[in-house]
Parts: structure tokens; sequence; C-alpha cells
């Protein structure tokens, strides 16, 4: 089966993850997207980060019941901070009949040379790209089996949300109606 690994710290998930993860499984040949919950990111702080295992349970509610989409804690039980090649190494030997390839967005990959052991990364790993906010180009110093999609996109971040929600305004539409409930019943992500 061919995995598409959506990194990220889903703090919190919103409309626009769900969108990207449909778009791959909709219009590639990847079975499936796993929605990896990364504890930490090394190139982000930690102090904002709602507990993983909510961030988790957000992502699961998102999900829902789509069958080709899946939340994905493995990185729960890896060293922190968690590293992507650590993460598809340890993937590997888990699932050995499985293809995993990477889910990122073009300014994920214009940094992907500052990540660690990126150089496995792009020889051994498929990745597929979807453009953000910058535009969609080759960059001259990343070679490697990289696919780039137009994926529809929103101008919607998590930070974004996290700020809406702090100053007591509205996020019903930017985030999948479970999800929202969850975060009001629990007084998520207020200051």
């Amino acid at each position: 089966m061919k995995i598409g690994l959506f990194f990220g710290s889903f703090n919190p998930v919103h409309i626009g993850h769900m969108i990207i993860a449909q778009y791959f499984v909709e219009n590639t040949d990847i079975d499936k997207v796993w929605m990896v919950v990364s504890p930490q990111n090394p190139f982000k702080q930690k102090e904002h980060l709602l507990n993983e295992y909510d961030r988790l349970h957000l992502v699961e509610l998102a999900i829902g019941k789509h069958l080709n989409i899946a939340a994905c804690s493995i990185e729960f039980q890896l060293p922190k901070p968690s590293y992507t090649i650590d993460t598809l190494v340890y993937l590997g030997e888990k699932y050995p009949s499985d293809q995993f390839c990477l889910l990122m967005g073009e300014d994920n990959l214009i940094s992907l040379p500052k990540w660690k052991n990126a150089e496995i990364i792009l020889r051994d790993y498929p990745i597929f790209v979807y453009s953000r906010a910058v535009e969609v180009k080759e960059h001259a110093d990343i070679y490697g089996n990289i696919t780039r999609l137009h994926v529809p996109l929103l101008d919607i971040s998590s930070t974004f949300i996290r700020a809406q929600i702090a100053a007591g305004k509205d996020i019903h539409y930017y985030v999948p109606d479970s999800v929202y409930q969850y975060i009001t019943e629990m007084n998520l992500y207020k200051k």
C-alpha cells in the first residue's frame, strides 16, 4: 500500500488540512493519507502547543469515518523533538510491505535541506508538494522524486485560529464541526 504521510502539529487541525488530505487521496496514486501528529517539531516553539493527545483527538474528530485518511500517533513513542527521517525509518521497519511518501507544502520543501538527513529523504522517498503562499517553482539545490500539485488551498492557519479563539472570536467555519464542538466544550486555546 502507498501511504502519504502528512506531518503537522495540527494545533488545531482545520478545514485547510482536511482539504489537502482529501485531495491527495482522491487525485494521486496514494492509497491512504496518515495525518502524523508531531509532538514537537524541532523548528517550532513548544510553548504554544496543545497537549499532543488532545491534538490527536482533534485530528480523529476531523477525519470522522473517512476510510482513506487516518490519524497517526507514531511520533509519540519516538524521541523528541521529532525528526522526519527517524519516523520514516521506524515506519519502514514496522511496515516493510508499505511504501511511504511525504506530503508537504512548498515552504517545507524549501526548508528541507536544513532537515536531519535531508539527502536520504530526497534520495529514498517520493515527495508530493502542494503550493502555499510561495510560488511553485523548481529549486536548483533540491533534487529527488518530487511531484508538484496544484491543490485547492485556503489562506488559513492554525496560528490564525488560535489568535481568533484567544480574542473571543468565532471559528466555527474554519474547523470541522466536530473539532469546533470539542474546542468549545473543552475551552481550548483560551488564554
